[in-house]
C-alpha cells in the first residue's frame, strides 16, 4: 500500500470549509479560498504521487509504467493499457457547477486530435478535449447532493416552462410542441437550431429534435439575442417582458409559486439556485427540461457520456473514467464549447440511473454498499466499520428503500475488485486495512493506492485515533504488515492502562478489533476499482 497524494483543485464553486475539514491533514497552510475538488488521479495532465519505499514520490502514471503487472494486474493492464482506467475524486459543491455534457467515444478522440492538430495548448481555456477517452461518471452522496440531470420527459418540460411568463422561456414551449405543420409554423423557425443537429439527427424521432431545439434554444440566447429571432412579447406571456434574459430571475420566482408538484417545484428551486448564481444566464431555463435529483447519503445516480447535467449543491464522490473532457453550454465564466457539446448531446428523454434501484448496486453486505455501473473501467464501495459489527443505518436505510438486499457477507468487510488497482480513502473517524502483504490505519483524510498484487483487501474498524501519533502520514502503507498496529503495543503500560480507562469511560466497553487485542473507533471509506 502506497500514501497517495490528491491533486486539490480551488475552483471558485468549491467549498470553503468542507474538503478543508476532510482533507485536514493533507493540506498546506494556510488554506485560503474555495477547495471544489480532491482528485486521486492517474491523468497525464493532473497525476497524484505515490509515496514508494526507495523511490520517493512517483506520479500514478510513472509507477503504473514501470511494473503495469504488478500495479493494475494483468487483465487490468491487457483490457485498458499500462494506466489507471478510473478517476477518483471528492467533489464539494457550494454553489452551482457549469451546466455540461462529457463526449461520447468517437467525439472525445475526434476532438482530441483536432485540437492537437491546431496546437491548441493543453493548459488553454479554450481547450475542451484533453484526451480521447469518453467519460462516463458516477455520484455517491456522502452529504445532501443536489443535480439536475438528463431530459425528462417533454409533458414536464412542457409544464414548467408554460409557468415561466419570459419570451426565451415561450420559444422552448413553441420548440417543444409537436406537429409544427399543425400550428402553421415551419421548420424553418428553427433553422438555426436544425443546422446545429448531428449526422445522426436524420434518424431521431420527432420528439429527440423537439428537445434538442429547446435546449438549443436556452444555451444560445445571451450569445445571439433572444435565439436568434425576434418574440413578439404579446404572444410570449401577459406581461410586457423584454427580450432576452431581462427580468428572468422574476419570471421563474412567478412560475415557482405557480408549481403544484413537488417534481415540479424542485426543478424551480434549481433552476432559482442557478438564476441567482449566473444572472442574466437564460441556460438556467434548460433546468426545468432536466431531471431534478436530491441524494441522500449513500444514494447515487449515473451519467453516461452525452448525458447533460449541472451539480447544484453538496459533498459526494465522483468517480469516472480517467478523461478531464468537459464540454460547458452555460452557468459558467469558463470556455462554452456549443458546438462540440451540441454535437454529442443525448436527447433521449430518461429518468435519472440510479444504482441503487436499478441493479447497478449488485452486493450489499451488512458494512459497505458497492454501486457498479455497466462498464469495466470503474465501480465504487462506500462503507462503515465500527466494533459491534452491527448494521449500517445508512445501508440498512437502502434495503428498506429498495425492498432488496443483493447478498449478504459476514460481519468483516471483504472489499470486492481484488484483481485491479484501488484507491482507499478515509472520509470520517478511522479505519484499519489489510491485504495479503501490507496493513495500515488511515484516519480521516489519508488514503492510499493498492496495487493489484496485494490481492484481497479487508477493512475494519481501527484502533482509537491516538494511534496516528505514530503512525507517519508518509509510511503509514509502506513497512509492511504490523508495523502501524504493533507501534501501540510498544507503549509502555500506563500508558495503555490510562488509554483503556479513557475507552471505557467513552463507553467502548468491550470493543476489540479482528485480532481481538484493543479497543477501536469507527471510520468510513470510500474505495474505487476496476470491475475485472
Amino acid at each position: 500500500m502506497y500514501p497517495i497524494r490528491p491533486v486539490a483543485k480551488r475552483y471558485a464553486w468549491g467549498s470553503f470549509d468542507r474538503l478543508q475539514t476532510m482533507f485536514s491533514s493533507r493540506l498546506p497552510e494556510p488554506c485560503s479560498g474555495p477547495l471544489a475538488e480532491m482528485w486521486f488521479s492517474g491523468h497525464p495532465q493532473w497525476p497524484s504521487l505515490l509515496d514508494i519505499p526507495g523511490q520517493g514520490l512517483v506520479s500514478v502514471p510513472d509507477a503504473i509504467r514501470s511494473d503495469p503487472t504488478a500495479m493494475v494486474g494483468e487483465r487490468n493492464s491487457d483490457r485498458f493499457g499500462p494506466v489507471l482506467p478510473y478517476l477518483l475524486k471528492m467533489i464539494s459543491a457550494r454553489i452551482p457547477l457549469s451546466l455540461q455534457v462529457h463526449p461520447v467515444g468517437f467525439e472525445a478522440r475526434a476532438g482530441y486530435n483536432a485540437q492537437n492538430a491546431a496546437a491548441v495548448p493543453f493548459d488553454s481555456p479554450e481547450r475542451s478535449f484533453k484526451d480521447p477517452v469518453a467519460k462516463s461518471e458516477m455520484v455517491v452522496a456522502v452529504e445532501p447532493f443536489s443535480a439536475s440531470v438528463g431530459f425528462a420527459s417533454i409533458p414536464f418540460m412542457l409544464r414548467n416552462l408554460k409557468l415561466v411568463d419570459h419570451p426565451i422561456a415561450a420559444r422552448m414551449v413553441q420548440a417543444l410542441q409537436p406537429h409544427f405543420p399543425l400550428l402553421g409554423r415551419g421548420s424553418d423557425d428553427f433553422a438555426a437550431a436544425d443546422a446545429m443537429m448531428p449526422i445522426a439527427a436524420k434518424v431521431w424521432p420527432e420528439s429527440r429534435r423537439q428537445v434538442f431545439r429547446a435546449f438549443y434554444t436556452a444555451i444560445t440566447a445571451d450569445s445571439v439575442g433572444d435565439a436568434g429571432r425576434d418574440v413578439d412579447v404579446a404572444t410570449a406571456g401577459s406581461n410586457d417582458v423584454a427580450h432576452g434574459t431581462g427580468g428572468l430571475l422574476e419570471a421563474l420566482h412567478a412560475g415557482a409559486a405557480k408549481a403544484t408538484t413537488a417534481r415540479s417545484r424542485l426543478a424551480f428551486d434549481y433552476a432559482l439556485i442557478a438564476a441567482r448564481a449566473f444572472a442574466g444566464d437564460a441556460s438556467v431555463l434548460s433546468l426545468l427540461m432536466m431531471n431534478p435529483v436530491a441524494l441522500d447519503e449513500g444514494e447515487s445516480v449515473f451519467i453516461p457520456a452525452g448525458t447533460p447535467h449541472a451539480y447544484l449543491h453538496g459533498t459526494a464522490a465522483e468517480i469516472m473514467t480517467n478523461s478531464d473532457n468537459v464540454l460547458r453550454a452555460g452557468m459558467t465564466v469558463k470556455h462554452k464549447d456549443i458546438p462540440n457539446l451540441l454535437h454529442t448531446l443525448d436527447c433521449h428523454s430518461a429518468a435519472p440511473i440510479d444504482p441503487a434501484a436499478t441493479n447497478l448496486v449488485t452486493l450489499m453486505m451488512r458494512d459497505v454498499v458497492v454501486y457498479k455501473p455497466e462498464l469495466e473501467e470503474f465501480m465504487l464501495s462506500y462503507g462503515h466499520v465500527d466494533a459491534s459489527h452491527q448494521q449500517w443505518p445508512m445501508a440498512d436505510r437502502l434495503v428498506r428503500r429498495y425492498s432488496r438486499l443483493a447478498e449478504q457477507i459476514g460481519s468483516g468487510p471483504l472489499i470486492p475488485g481484488d484483481h485491479g488497482p484501488r484507491v482507499l480513502l478515509c472520509t470520517q473517524g478511522a479505519i484499519h486495512c489489510i491485504s495479503a502483504e501490507d496493513e495500515c490505519v488511515l484516519t480521516c483524510g489519508q488514503s492510499v493506492f493498492i496495487p493489484a498484487r496485494e490481492g484481497r483487501l479487508t477493512v475494519d474498524a481501527a484502533a482509537d485515533a491516538r494511534i496516528a501519533e505514530y503512525a507517519d502520514n508518509g509510511t503509514m502503507g509502506t513497512a509492511g504488515a504490523g508495523a502501524v498496529t504493533d507501534a501501540y503495543m510498544d507503549v509502555d503500560a500506563d500508558r495503555r492502562a490510562a488509554d483503556m480507562d479513557a475507552w471505557m469511560a467513552a463507553g467502548m466497553t468491550g470493543m476489540r478489533n479482528a485480532r481481538g487485542r484493543r479497543p477501536v473507533a469507527s471510520g468510513s471509506f470510500i474505495m474505487a476499482s476496476t470491475q475485472l
